[in-house]
């Protein structure tokens, strides 16, 4: 054994490893959560804004095949029906305050054309009140419009 030690120096431990910046796994946690987050609200909005208008068509088809109901409740049960559907499928802030002529312009609008404000469907706004309810004919056009409309909210979607 030599009498003069090597001069070493002591065993350094490395530094604790921090927190920042993550391990690359981490942030591809963090955006496939974000993505998938951001999918799940989509899909949703979706299925959600289907079911409302194929439960509105079938709504539709019960007032136009209901015998029972004179024309007056039929015009009050569209315009309820069409409003519901307008808040499922559009922002709720924009819809529902909406009354006579922008009402009919907001429908007008997913149309591209103006058969609500100026044809069949100013019964929305004006029919309440009249002395005489729209007669059949009128209603069923309304009910034709209507059907139309709901068309075009599923091309939207």
């Amino acid at each position: 054994m030599p009498s003069n030690p090597l001069p070493l120096k002591d065993i350094h431990l490395p530094e604790a490893i921090g927190w920042w910046p993550p391990a690359f796994g981490w942030w591809l946690l963090t955006i496939c959560i974000i993505a998938m987050s951001i999918f799940v609200f989509w899909l949703y909005k979706r299925l959600t804004r289907k079911t409302a208008i194929k439960t509105a068509k079938k709504f539709l088809s019960e007032i136009k095949h209901n015998n029972n109901a004179d024309n007056h409740k039929k015009l009050n049960d569209i315009s309820v029906l069409l409003r519901r559907v307008a808040i499922s499928v559009a922002p709720r802030n924009k819809t529902a305050s909406l009354t006579g002529q922008a009402w009919l312009n907001f429908l007008d609008s997913s149309m591209k054309s103006a058969r609500f404000s100026e044809g069949v469907g100013r019964h929305l706004i004006d029919g309440p009140y009249r002395k005489t309810p729209p007669n059949d004919l009128e209603i069923s056009q309304l009910i034709s419009l209507c059907e139309d409309w709901l068309k075009t909210q599923i091309t939207q979607i």
